[in-house]
């Protein structure tokens, strides 16, 4: 595996921001890094790229020990963290020429250019990165992050500041990366990471608490869902004492996608909660769970 992450941990006084997590990815996937604010994705990204040291467990890219030989380790990752490092008084090939010296690669001029049309920047190509809007500033990031044609990329909210236009032309140039990488891919925006990754790892305070297909997340919880639109309001706290139902999410104006344990029986119990509260349902229907219901869900946010 080109990543493997095993009991890795990051200890800050008494809070365990990252506690004890194990997972692995590999070439040619596209793996969607999920969490709540806080729950310790960026640390255990940090750690992943050698810029943090962990307090336990260890951490392989390409199977180097990142801690162990960290040079080698980081000359197999492209890394591009949240906050987005940039010289905003160098010129963006200036730039570009900047990180290519770093990394010794070998005739940078052509795969300079090649990486200044892959991500779009060819119309700002002659600015300072000062000059630049955040989100050409973020496809700099990119740019510099795919340069030295890494076997690894670690990229921590990558369409930050990404008008809708961008948003797509960068999510196809993750996908095209994906094809020969490895990718590890965080994101707030789940339609993102719907679009772009095979597979979601999500975490919370620190722990694990999935890691699986996209489809089989969804699917696991295909039969377990209920959408109903009443015509009047309801306070969602009565409808999470309907039998059977885990978790009530807002889905629109007075509509709610219900978790439940069995999809068949929760829509009995709502017609029957409907005649006890006279209340008028507009629709019912079973279907298949968006990931933001599944982390919901997962990380407790009802």
């Amino acid at each position: 595996m080109s990543i493997q992450v095993n009991e890795l941990k990051k200890i800050y006084g008494e809070q365990k921001a990252v506690d004890g997590i194990s997972f692995s990815a590999g070439k040619g996937q596209v793996t969607g890094f999920l969490g709540p604010n806080g729950a310790g994705k960026s640390t255990t990204m940090k750690m992943i790229t050698g810029y943090l040291s962990p307090d336990g467990g260890s951490a392989t890219v390409c199977g180097i020990d990142v801690t162990k030989q960290p040079l080698a380790a980081k000359s197999k990752i492209g890394y591009l963290p949240e906050a987005n490092p940039l010289y905003y008084d160098m010129y963006v090939r200036e730039y570009l020429e900047f990180v290519a010296g770093l990394h010794k690669i070998e005739k940078p001029a052509q795969r300079i250019e090649e990486v200044i049309t892959m991500v779009g920047l060819t119309p700002e190509r002659t600015k300072k990165i000062g000059q630049l809007s955040k989100g050409y500033k973020q496809r700099v990031g990119l740019a510099a992050a795919i340069l030295h044609d890494p076997e690894v990329l670690i990229l921590d909210e990558p369409t930050t500041g990404l008008d809708p236009n961008q948003i797509v032309e960068i999510r196809e140039v993750i996908k095209m990366l994906g094809k020969d990488k490895t990718i590890l891919f965080s994101s707030h925006i789940m339609q993102e990471v719907e679009a772009v990754c095979d597979r979601v790892i999500i975490i919370n305070k620190g722990k694990l608490v999935a890691d699986d297909t996209l489809d089989n997340l969804r699917s696991q919880s295909a039969a377990q869902q209920v959408q109903v639109r009443f015509a009047e309001s309801v306070d969602p706290s009565q409808l999470a004492q309907v039998a059977g139902v885990t978790a009530v999410n807002a889905a629109g104006e007075n509509e709610w996608s219900l978790a439940c344990a069995d999809a068949a029986e929760t829509r009995k119990a709502l017609l029957a909660f409907a005649v006890d509260h006279n209340l008028n349902i507009v629709s019912l229907q079973s279907g298949v769970q968006k990931l933001e219901e599944v982390f919901r869900n997962l990380t407790g946010k009802v």
